[in-house]
């Protein structure tokens, strides 16, 4: 009983010492060197731009009125063709410029239309995923960066041992934590930057889906008057 009450005292003292040390996690962070750091940071502010910038951009271009379909096939079986070149010109969205070529293309063949469109389409599409890609790239490159930071943290700590002779745990601390910390950053920059860049893909996709409905539906409408 005695020794037990000996070891309670032991461990609280050791978690009082724990509790009373401060860590600042920016001297942390800087552990992991410079050099290894400052390429994440860029990295991860880098990721957020893109990721806000196309969400929003994106975000805009899904936006588009309800009953802007029905407005546009009510002036075009009344053969206002100007009204219905304003109205895609007062919503700005992929649809909406999609449906004003269709319109300037009307008196062709439904085969140059359509083709019109598509071609808009594309166009539209890459601008949706402009940038998207450098998401990717921050995914697959951060864990890269941060493996390369405990690779020198790890040589390091060889250098040290090898320098100290006989090995103790200050010897060998500044490297092995340069090494946890670059790995630790590299991994969490490199999974919010792919979550962030499915995220947007994700959202993308919708959107092209919509686009291919629209030109579906407006062919549909060229084709009714002939029925």
């Amino acid at each position: 009983m005695y020794k037990f009450f000996l070891l309670q005292a032991d461990n609280t003292t050791a978690l009082e010492g724990l509790t009373e040390r401060n860590v600042n996690v920016l001297e942390l962070l800087m552990t992991g060197g410079w050099y290894i750091m400052l390429p994440l940071a860029l990295m991860s502010l880098i990721a957020m731009y893109v990721y806000f910038e196309r969400y929003f951009a994106i975000r805009k271009a899904a936006a588009e009125s309800p009953d802007f379909m029905n407005k546009l096939k009510d002036y075009i079986n009344e053969g206002q063709l100007p009204s219905a070149k304003n109205l895609c010109s007062e919503n700005d969205t992929p649809m909406a410029r999609m449906m004003e070529k269709g319109i300037a293309r009307i008196g062709k063949p439904l085969k140059d239309i359509a083709t019109s469109i598509e071609n808009v389409g594309k166009l539209e599409i890459y601008k949706l995923e402009k940038n998207i890609s450098m998401l990717a790239t921050v995914a697959g490159a951060a864990p890269m960066v941060g493996m390369l930071g405990t690779v020198i943290g790890m040589v390091n700590v060889f250098l040290d041992m090898e320098a100290a002779g006989t090995v103790q745990v200050s010897d060998i601390s500044a490297g092995t934590k340069q090494a946890m910390i670059t790995t630790i950053v590299g991994l969490v920059v490199g999974i919010i930057a792919y979550m962030a860049y499915n995220h947007l893909v994700g959202r993308v996709s919708k959107v092209v889906h919509k686009m291919e409905s629209t030109s579906i539906e407006f062919i549909d409408i060229l084709e009714e008057p002939a029925k």
